[in-house]
């Protein structure tokens, strides 16, 4: 009798294991984000196009449209899946919930992979390496050379951004005032309503660029913690078999060297365009 049991239960082991190791198939195969993609032969990639070089509007031919380094990256995934690249432009603070609403497939604005978005959303690895200034007025390029020396005065960061969270922690007895568009933030400093701007460095040097007599990084050092200086592409976090292909992608790219050219063509743009 017990050897008969034995037998039994022998018999619905292997067969909850087979259960178990068919479904655990049959949920991977669900993951047809892929597919999606190349059915409707079309991906979306969701951005916010006030972050030169990163991303930005320009005028060519009388047509305006927004390119960038993120955008020069997005191409090569549309390519790489065999569709056409569908750019919408939103508010940054609001990129993630667009990705959860299945308005867009994925976001590439320039946006660090912290731990805090890490709980909605996966990320590709990285493609880009951030380290955050103080953007001032000309005039102030020697003014502030401290935190201190910054104490009571407005300094503006972009919403929901790394920049935000480095302002109102870092720069103590500041009055951090934040807007959706860094844009305006930068129109702000211009006329002297900001004593500075939290951005990234290559933000910083796009705007040197272009308004040297106008612009300045102050000397006041910022530190960028470990965990926050990391671009990468936001995708949800179902998709995994599009995100392996965008890793792909990213690999190809930085090991070709093509990364770095790109880069450099989103900068020739800008300044032959974004002024």
């Amino acid at each position: 009798m017990k050897k008969g049991w034995k037998k039994v239960l022998a018999i619905v082991g292997t067969g909850l294991i087979t259960s178990l190791i068919l479904a655990g198939c049959s949920s991977s195969s669900k993951d047809n984000s892929v597919k999606k993609i190349q059915d409707k032969k079309t991906i979306t990639v969701g951005t916010s196009a006030d972050y030169a070089p990163f991303e930005f509007p320009i005028v060519k031919n009388g047509q305006k449209k927004i390119v960038g380094y993120d955008m020069l990256i997005a191409e090569k995934i549309a390519d790489n899946l065999g569709v056409k690249l569908k750019i919408e432009n939103t508010e940054f603070p609001s990129l993630i919930s667009e990705l959860k609403n299945n308005k867009i497939d994925m976001i590439l604005a320039g946006m660090v992979s912290t731990k805090q978005r890490r709980k909605v959303v996966a990320f590709s690895r990285s493609y880009y390496t951030v380290k955050n200034v103080l953007l001032v007025q000309k005039k102030d390029a020697n003014t502030y050379n401290t935190i201190a020396s910054l104490k009571g005065k407005q300094i503006g960061a972009q919403q929901t951004t790394t920049q935000e969270s480095i302002a109102k922690q870092q720069i103590k007895g500041a009055n951090v005032v934040t807007e959706s568009v860094l844009t305006s933030l930068t129109t702000e400093l211009s006329q002297g309503k900001l004593a500075g701007v939290v951005v990234e460095n290559e933000i910083a040097d796009n705007y040197l660029r272009q308004f040297p007599n106008k612009y300045a990084v102050a000397k006041v050092k910022l530190t960028t913690p470990k965990d926050q200086r990391s671009v990468n592409i936001a995708v949800r976090k179902s998709d995994k078999a599009l995100l392996k292909r965008i890793n792909k992608v990213l690999i190809k790219l930085q090991n070709n060297g093509k990364m770095a050219k790109m880069l450099k063509q989103a900068q020739v743009l800008q300044d032959k365009y974004g002024k």
